[in-house]
């Protein structure tokens, strides 16, 4: 059912770092158009995932991905502060339905944000009667976003905690085929 592949090694040992390249594929059972929508549109990410509200419509240019009020909720129950842009980046590739480029930052975290951009790739085939989803992060010299996008233990994502690209990919899955999501949010 779930076909998720990654370049990535779980991140529990601090001695091995997180890669510089992650490759995370996903085979879901919903048209591409669905999937890009998922990716593209608030009334999805909000759902899924951290949340957060995205705008790509205008398919250039820089983009920022605010919180949305459930991750507004969960900082204040983990007791930190939220910033008003969590992820930045500028679009360098608007393919619908098929691909989406960026460079990507997460803006949220001081640490991350000093690092500077990395390049996150969506690349979406038509399979059958469904899609696969190929997520790309490109994350040279910016060891601090390789660690925190590699995910951490289950349990630490159940909680929302450090689940990464996986957990989100998880997320969206289960939100495009069942309607609900993989954990719940908020």
């Amino acid at each position: 059912m779930t076909s998720t592949e990654t370049a990535a090694q779980p991140a529990n040992s601090q001695a091995t770092p997180a890669p510089s390249l992650q490759v995370y594929r996903v085979y879901i059972k919903v048209t591409p158009q669905k999937v890009w929508d998922a990716i593209t549109s608030s009334e999805w990410t909000t759902k899924y995932g951290y949340g957060g509200l995205v705008d790509y419509s205008s398919g250039q240019g820089e983009y920022k991905i605010r919180p949305d009020e459930g991750m507004v909720e969960g900082a204040k129950q983990m007791g930190f502060p939220l910033p008003d842009v969590v992820v930045d980046g500028e679009i360098l590739e608007y393919d619908p339905p098929r691909k989406l480029a960026l460079t990507w930052r997460m803006a949220m975290d001081p640490d991350c944000a000093a690092e500077g951009f990395t390049k996150l790739t969506y690349e979406i085939d038509a399979i059958g009667d469904g899609s696969r989803l190929t997520l790309t992060h490109e994350l040279e010299n910016a060891p601090k976003h390789a660690a925190m996008v590699v995910g951490a233990d289950a349990a630490e994502a159940v909680g929302q905690g450090g689940g990464g690209w996986p957990w989100v990919l998880s997320d969206l899955k289960s939100l495009l085929e069942t309607g609900e999501t993989f954990s719940p949010r908020g």
